[in-house]
């Protein structure tokens, strides 16, 4: 089910305020030898279904290196990149009928 692109851009506080929240959690998927697969796709889905800040981590056997990664996975689910840090990659999505992060202005 494909989501419409964020339109806004995350400025560099709001981004600072979601790699803090971000710090404390445990990744949500894992991008492995498969690459891209249908179920990681659903896997992300069902993640942002459940929260708005999910991390991805990139294991060694993945084809793509963490920098491209970071970008696809962001295309892929129509979020925002907030971070690479290491071999996780944190993703923002807010949802469109009621944000549970309020990020600064």
């Amino acid at each position: 089910m494909p989501h419409a692109q964020p339109a806004d851009k995350i400025k560099g506080k709001q981004r600072q305020f979601l790699r803090g929240l971000g710090m404390s959690l445990r990744p949500t998927a894992y991008l492995g030898k498969e690459g891209f697969s249908d179920a990681l796709v659903k896997s992300l889905e069902e993640a942002y279904a459940n929260s708005e800040l999910i991390k991805v981590r990139v294991e060694r056997s993945c084809p793509l290196s963490r920098k491209e990664a970071g970008p696809e996975l962001a295309k892929v689910t129509d979020s925002h990149l907030i971070q690479i840090l290491g071999r996780t990659v944190l993703l923002y999505r807010p949802d469109p009928e009621e944000a549970k992060i309020q990020l600064p202005r």
